[in-house]
């Protein structure tokens, strides 16, 4: 299971390809950065790609950043060669596309089998099958790497024929359905990409709506996302007050052994515990992150 109150509130996806995003990618604020062997990079430039990101992930430098690899999927002429890179690469974490079920996990779990202990997989929904699935890809987390899913909106999209709008009422079951999968196994899950970099009305309405949702953070195709990203998935002073007030409730003598207290005239449960401890942590490790 993966670290709940790790902040994932930016996942920047950059192509292994271009080497200056690789070097800015040591800079910008993301908590996490996807250097992407897949949709970014074209079919010629896939090996070369590969040991691009090999190297700069062995140089290091991110930081406190996540360094994740988005890696080709087995069924394609470079899966299995980025599999192999992505086990010793040093990346925290080997991302990978079109999963379809349960059995699809099982797999990238084995071809990850040596990879060192603290190495995770997070896996993209982005295809039609998947959201029939999701509930069987996530309760994997319990016997696999399996820690974060990535919803992968565009390629929904193109699958399902959706006419894209800006609420995005086409995708809400689908990132309902994934949100709630997730929260029954523990994983982290990340919202999909805003298209529009220069419409940051839209992208706040995104975060905002992820935030809603109960995602733990947005993936970003640019820079100039990062900021407001982090702004809006970051526990606010009104949620930490309320997280404040909770533990500090549950932690008085006389409610030792409760399962549910009356706090200023409303009625807070153990339920309600556990997600103020999980805030109070998130905003704990971004501060100290900052600091």
């Amino acid at each position: 299971m993966t670290d709940l109150v790790r902040p994932r509130r930016s996942a920047l996806y950059l192509p292994a390809s271009n080497a200056k995003a690789m070097e800015k990618a040591r800079s910008v604020d993301a908590d996490v950065i996807i250097i992407d062997l897949e949709d970014a990079v074209s079919p010629d430039a896939k090996e070369a790609a590969r040991d691009a990101a090999v190297t700069s992930i062995a140089r290091g430098g991110y930081g406190r950043r996540e360094v994740v690899l988005r890696v080709n999927g087995l069924d394609t002429p470079w899966g299995k060669e980025d599999l192999a890179a992505a086990t010793a690469s040093g990346a925290d974490a080997v991302l990978v596309p079109k999963v379809n079920g349960a059995a699809d996990i099982a797999l990238y779990d084995e071809a990850l089998r040596e990879a060192p202990p603290g190495v995770e997989l997070w896996a993209m929904v982005e295809t039609s099958r998947s959201v029939f699935t999701l509930d069987s890809i996530a309760a994997t987390a319990a016997n696999s790497r399996l820690s974060v899913l990535v919803l992968g909106t565009n390629d929904l999209a193109k699958e399902m024929r959706l006419r894209p709008s800006r609420d995005r009422a086409p995708f809400l079951p689908i990132l309902t359905m994934a949100v709630a999968a997730a929260a029954a196994h523990g994983l982290n899950v990340l919202d999909g990409v805003c298209n529009d970099f220069k419409d940051f009305e839209l992208l706040r309405a995104e975060c905002e709506q992820g935030v809603a949702f109960g995602m733990d953070g947005k993936t970003l195709i640019h820079p100039g996302q990062i900021a407001l990203c982090n702004e809006i998935f970051s526990p606010s002073p009104q949620d930490l007050e309320w997280a404040d007030d909770i533990i500090a409730a549950f932690a008085l003598e006389e409610n030792a052994g409760k399962g549910a207290i009356s706090l200023k005239g409303k009625m807070v449960e153990l339920l309600h515990l556990v997600e103020a401890r999980r805030l109070r942590g998130v905003s704990d490790r971004i501060h100290a992150d900052v600091g």
